[in-house]
Formats: C-alpha cells, sequence, structure tokens
C-alpha cells in the first residue's frame, strides 16, 4: 500500500538521496537539495543518506540502496529521484533503469531554477547554453530513437550517422550560435561599463552565496524594486543603478549580481562570465553573508573559490553580515563594525538587517570612505538611476 499524501500533487514528488564519501562539509539533512527542490516546484516526501568509500561505477549507490531508494519511492509515491552528487550519464541511465523512475542530480535542478528565473535576454541566453552544454554529455543511447540510421539511397549502402553524432552536432552548432550572441551582449556590457568609467564612476558589486539577501540589501540602499524573495536564485540578472553617498559627495555604481552555491555547474560559471563580469570590473565587492545561517562560514568559502575561478579575488572587500535580525540575542555582535579573516586578509565586517535598516548607516559611511580614498577630489554628478537588466 502506498504511504503517499493525497494532498500532494503526484507529479511533484520526489526522493532525496545523498552520499557522504568522507569530504568535508556534507549536508547530512540534504537541507540545501531539498530547498532546491521546492525552488523548482518539486515536494520532496522522503530523504536517505548513506557513506561509501567510493561511487559505484554501475549505480553509484550500490544495488542494496538502489533497491531501497526504490522502495522508498513505491511507498511514497514519488515520480523522481533526486541526487546531491554528480552522476555520470552510464550511472544515470542506469539507475533509471533499475528505479523505473526518472533520475537526476543537483546540477539539472539548478539549470531548471535558472531557466524559470531569468528574465532578461542576457539571462536566457547564459541559461541555454548551460543547459546545451550539460545535455551534450548525456547523449549515450538513453532514449529509444537513438538507433543507427542507413546512409544512401534505398536500404542498401554504408552506415549514416547515428542519431547520437546528428544530435551531438546538432547541439554544437546551437551552443557555437549562443556563444555568438553572447559576446555581442559581453560587448555591449563592456561599453556600458566604459561609459561609467568615463563620469568616473566607483563601481560596487554585490556577491555572496544565494539567499543571503543581496536583492534586499540593494533595494534597501538605491530605494529600488529589484525582485527579492526568501528563496534560491531569487535574482539571475544583474541590476545596476546609482547610489549617492552624501557623506562622500558623489554617486557610485552599485550592481546586483547571481547568487553562488556550493557545487555551481562550471556551464554555468563560464555561461554567466558577461554577468559575473561586473563583479570581476568591480572597484569594490560587497560580500554579503547570511549571519543567522551556523553553515555562513562553508558559504563564505564557496563564494571565495567562484570569485578565484572568474579571476575576482583580487578585488577589495567589504563583508556585510545580514540578517543579524535574526540572531539569537546572546549571538548578537558588540560592535557594529570590526574586522574579520578572509584567507589571511582582514577585511571590514559591518553587521546589518537589510529588512529593519539596521547597520545601514553604518555601511554607507564605509562605503563613502572607500570611494573617497579610490577617487581623492574627484566628485561624480548625481546621476539618476539606471537599469543593465540585459540590454539586447
Amino acid at each position: 500500500m502506498s504511504l503517499a499524501d493525497p494532498a500532494i500533487p503526484p507529479t511533484a514528488r520526489a526522493i532525496l538521496v545523498g552520499v557522504d564519501f568522507g569530504l568535508p562539509h556534507f549536508d547530512s539533512e540534504l537541507q540545501e537539495l531539498g530547498l532546491l527542490a521546492q525552488t523548482a516546484g518539486l515536494t520532496p516526501v522522503a530523504r536517505l543518506t548513506c557513506k561509501r568509500k567510493a561511487p559505484d561505477a554501475a549505480l553509484f549507490v550500490g544495488s542494496g540502496k538502489a533497491d531501497e531508494i526504490k522502495w522508498l519511492a513505491e511507498q511514497h509515491g514519488a515520480q523522481e529521484i533526486l541526487f546531491d552528487q554528480s552522476l555520470s550519464p552510464a550511472q544515470q541511465r542506469n539507475l533509471e533503469r533499475h528505479i523505473g523512475l526518472p533520475v537526476n542530480e543537483r546540477t539539472l535542478l539548478i539549470l531548471e531554477i535558472f531557466a524559470q528565473r531569468a528574465r532578461s535576454h542576457e539571462g536566457k541566453l547564459q541559461v541555454e547554453l548551460a543547459r546545451m552544454q550539460y545535455v551534450s554529455t548525456r547523449l549515450v543511447r538513453r532514449w529509444s530513437h537513438l538507433e543507427r540510421q542507413r546512409g544512401g539511397i534505398g536500404t542498401r549502402g554504408g552506415p549514416g550517422e547515428t542519431q547520437i553524432e546528428l544530435d551531438r552536432r546538432m547541439i554544437s552548432e546551437a551552443i557555437k550560435r549562443i556563444r555568438e550572441r553572447l559576446e555581442k551582449v559581453k560587448r555591449q556590457r563592456r561599453t556600458q561599463r566604459r561609459q561609467r568609467a568615463r563620469r568616473d564612476s566607483f563601481s560596487i558589486s554585490l556577491v555572496g552565496y544565494t539567499n543571503a539577501g543581496k536583492s534586499t540589501l540593494f533595494n534597501a540602499l538605491v530605494k529600488a524594486r529589484a525582485y527579492a524573495a526568501d528563496q534560491l536564485f531569487a535574482t539571475l540578472d544583474t541590476t545596476t543603478r546609482q547610489l549617492y553617498l552624501g557623506e562622500a559627495g558623489r554617486s557610485v555604481s552599485l550592481s546586483d549580481t547571481v547568487g553562488f552555491i556550493r557545487d555551481l555547474p562550471h556551464g554555468l560559471i563560464d555561461a554567466f562570465q558577461a554577468t559575473l563580469q561586473e563583479a570581476v570590473d568591480a572597484d569594490l565587492l560587497l560580500h554579503v553573508v547570511d549571519a543567522s545561517n551556523p553553515g555562513f562560514p562553508e558559504q563564505m568559502a564557496e563564494v571565495q573559490r567562484v570569485l578565484r575561478e572568474i579571476g575576482a579575488d583580487g578585488v577589495p572587500q567589504v563583508l556585510v553580515f545580514n540578517k543579524v535580525d535574526a540572531l539569537p540575542s546572546e549571538q548578537r555582535p558588540l560592535q557594529q563594525v570590526d574586522h574579520f579573516d578572509v584567507d589571511g586578509i582582514s577585511v571590514p565586517r559591518v553587521f546589518v538587517s537589510a529588512r529593519s535598516g539596521e547597520g545601514l548607516s553604518q555601511l554607507r559611511t564605509l562605503l563613502a570612505t572607500r570611494a573617497q580614498t579610490a577617487m581623492p577630489g574627484q566628485l561624480a554628478p548625481d546621476y539618476p538611476d539606471e537599469s543593465d537588466e540585459g540590454s539586447a
């Protein structure tokens, strides 16, 4: 008898699976995978974790655990299996045959969320490029129509291209076309950045782990209405506005960028180079951290890793420990502003609540000091708001 709750739509049910290989920061509760599933519109109905020294070559988790996953799916009426780790195409195919259900991984889940959230022309191009790159690695005779076609006229003649080869060639051509269109968008963004540079605009980019509160902070600082929500990847498209700092007597350029996450697919990092270039070219990074999350050190480390990967690790940083209003009273900071060690470097840190406004005046003062120090004696006019939400 199925234990499925009829209140949950059958197509939304998912079993979450994680394997502990002894690596640091294993998410034993699969909390982040669960949030990703919910953000993508799925409902986790059961979670299963196990320990292994190494992945099973055929079924990743081994036949015994694969049987357990199949039984669990039957009991809960699940329609999909989600793994927290990356699967090889062969492992994915073997698991689907063994369990009898679609099997996917967090990479595809992230791609699905990005596809749902992308709004600008550039964002949609970037997601499509990453999706094509992902699909190109999955063409391993997974579908029944991937059979060898015969070449020539009639039934005779030598073997022609396999359907896999045709698909791979079409995907390769599609990737090339998308890259060309993205390069055009990059050129447009470079022109916009040069225009800001000519106006002596000091540029600041918000970076941080997804759901750290970047967009809420962005809205609080520039009084904008950029989309912000308590969910993963609420913002994908870079938005740039002018922020006037009275203490400095000048305006600075403030950009809100896509959030990072553990195991962010390399294809997405490559595809979002145009968006992340805002961080690379910034004069200052505001690294927003969710102070209320117990795992914030690991999240900070992941952000630093991605910054190194895109070449932005040399840009000066200010740490913004957000959501202090969610901290218990005994964990509240004694000082609003102090310093924190990041990769052996002492970095200024400000405790704020973007929601309540606590600490924002201290943050503005710190930003004004940085802007004055970087460009002494140069005052930029107070420009009207501008938005870079996809420029093609």
